[in-house]
């Protein structure tokens, strides 16, 4: 389940609550009991796990693909 920062404009207050994606966003601020909740933007949070990545573990920016071999484009000769 995401979590959702909520600060409520009339108080202050900001906290954090595990929703899940379909409930309706918290209007009322539990502090204070108005209806002055916005949701707080804030970035995600990424977590890498394993060895790491690297530049090799994807294609070239440059486009460049001199390790990949092409097919031969010349037809052989039938016997």
């Amino acid at each position: 389940m995401p979590v959702y920062t909520y600060r409520c404009e009339n108080c202050g207050i900001q906290f954090e609550r595990h929703q899940s994606f379909t409930d309706e966003p918290l209007k009322t601020c539990p502090e204070c009991r108005r209806k002055a909740l916005k949701k707080v933007i804030t970035p995600t949070r990424i977590i890498f796990k394993g060895s790491g990545f690297y530049a090799t573990d994807h294609k070239s920016p440059s486009g460049d693909t001199s390790g990949v071999k092409k097919a031969d484009s010349k037809k052989e000769d039938s016997p």
